[in-house]
């Protein structure tokens, strides 16, 4: 079994989140007391709140860097971000580094492929709704992307860094993200992207009629994939 490096941190809540999906689906697949070789690092959130105050995006690279290769010293066979809007830095961390890093939007393609959606919705901070890092991996594969309106991304970006980052989940806030759900349903979405790792705790599939993507879940199942593979 291959070890799993994972930075997370960012925030803690959804961290926790892949050390138990990734335990849980090595355990289900090898049976036994069969659990995940793997090595957490994590990140102080108040200091990529910090660079990002500063407009220091060269600031949360180095830590990632850093990150990444304290991950590698200690034994790491592959690095997971554990957060959506860090991948923004992927590509450039992918040819610094000496071990696979799995990306969580290649991984997010692919259960959307699987289920023939060829239309979106994506949810998560304001830097992943709306740069390029996401839709551009989408379009490529032919599948359009649809994000909510300027206010609705201003109001989910609030709610992800003043309440879930901070273990914070509030029926208000979900009821405010489901009628967003709605609304990207309305305008032609199949389905819709949970693109940051805390939504998955707030808004669950039971609450939509279309399918809901856990990047969280789907994440940590492709380093599992990984960790198992030959």
């Amino acid at each position: 079994m291959k070890t799993i490096g994972l930075i997370g941190g960012t925030g803690w809540v959804s961290s926790i989140e892949y050390y138990r999906f990734i335990n849980k689906e090595i355990n289900k697949r090898l049976g036994g007391h069969n659990f995940a070789r793997c090595i957490l690092f994590s990140i102080n959130h108040g200091d990529i709140i910090d660079f990002i105050n500063k407009k220091d995006m060269d600031g949360i690279y180095a830590l990632l860097l850093d990150a990444s290769s304290k991950l590698f010293v200690a034994g790491a066979d592959c690095i997971l971000l554990c957060a959506n809007t860090l991948h923004m830095f992927a590509d450039k961390l992918e040819t610094q580094i000496s071990v696979p890093l799995i990306h969580i939007v290649d991984a997010t393609t692919k259960e959307i492929k699987k289920q023939h959606i060829s239309k979106i919705g994506l949810l998560g901070t304001k830097a992943t709704m709306e740069q390029d890092f996401y839709k551009s991996k989408f379009s490529d594969s032919g599948i359009e992307v649809i994000v909510p309106r300027s206010e609705e991304r201003g109001l989910i970006h609030k709610i992800i860094i003043e309440e879930l980052i901070k273990d914070i989940f509030t029926k208000e806030s979900r009821e405010q993200f489901i009628n967003i759900i709605q609304t990207l349903k309305s305008k032609g979405a199949k389905g819709i992207v949970l693109g940051c790792t805390e939504i998955p705790l707030l808004v669950k599939q039971e609450d939509s009629d279309i399918p809901l993507f856990d990047t969280t879940l789907i994440h940590s199942l492709a380093a599992v994939d990984f960790a198992l593979s030959t």
